[in-house]
């Protein structure tokens, strides 16, 4: 069992490293005549790849076995997630940084707390939280997810992301949100954008309401197509996560 997990989290690692390779080419060659260049200089930073790390986190999104997970009908104002709420939550949340492509960040995720330190050493530049794989719902009957979060007074911009499919590298239905201190965000599922590695996905199927099985919170440097965020610092971070509900 322990093997058939450890070539999963290989096979996860090598498609997220052909991406990143990817993204790095068309960061440089899209900032090579740029008079500022020191997005180029901060992705030549090399750091030794932490392994172990790396299979800790992804092991947690990997189902070596998978069951099936019977339908929840969600309604509006229903919590999905609160820090409080271990028994009753249908999912846990855990972190998943760009280690999985042989990046140098780092976090970690407790009762609610996600604290971290983002670096684009390696190519990198992003951390995030990720749901388990332990829940399908349908949320037909609503229109979006609140968010509930607290950070510093620094502005700072979160993609959030929903999936409706189970492939551990499928289409993330995202959207960008600005935070500056406590917000409650509120994300329209009909503002979702279909996006692969950082990149949209042009005409992409309908979101899928009704097969909502996975959901995610990143913070990176990178926003589209090749776009930096523009409200993003490396370094530390703290953010308070107190609920996650329907509307």
């Amino acid at each position: 069992m322990f093997r058939k997990s450890l070539l999963a989290c290989c096979c996860l690692f090598l498609q997220y490293k052909s991406a990143s390779a990817f993204r790095g080419r068309f960061l440089a060659k899209r900032y090579a005549t740029a008079a500022d260049s020191t997005v180029l200089q901060a992705t030549k930073e090399r750091r030794p790849w932490d392994f172990v790390r790396f299979v800790t986190q992804s092991s947690k999104f990997v189902s070596i076995f998978p069951t099936r997970t019977p339908t929840r009908m969600v309604k509006p104002g229903r919590v999905l997630w609160d820090p409080k709420g271990d028994g009753e939550n249908d999912f846990t949340l855990a972190p998943l940084d760009d280690v999985v492509m042989g990046g140098a960040s780092s976090s970690t995720f407790s009762f609610g707390r996600w604290k971290g330190t983002v670096t684009d050493a390696n190519n990198g530049g992003f951390i995030g939280i990720r749901s388990t794989p332990s829940f399908l719902f349908d949320m037909s009957a609503c229109e979006g997810i609140e968010i509930k979060l607290t950070s510093d007074d620094t502005q700072r911009r979160f993609k959030f992301g929903l999936r409706d499919s189970k492939e551990f590298n499928g289409i993330v239905w995202t959207a960008s949100v600005d935070v500056r201190g406590s917000k409650a965000v509120r994300v329209n599922f009909n503002k979702l954008v279909p996006t692969l590695f950082a990149r949209t996905v042009p005409n992409s199927p309908t979101f899928k309401k009704d097969n909502v099985v996975g959901l995610q919170l990143i913070y990176s440097k990178f926003e589209y197509d090749g776009e930096m965020n523009p409200n993003f610092t490396l370094g530390d971070i703290d953010v308070a996560v107190s609920e996650i509900k329907a509307f």
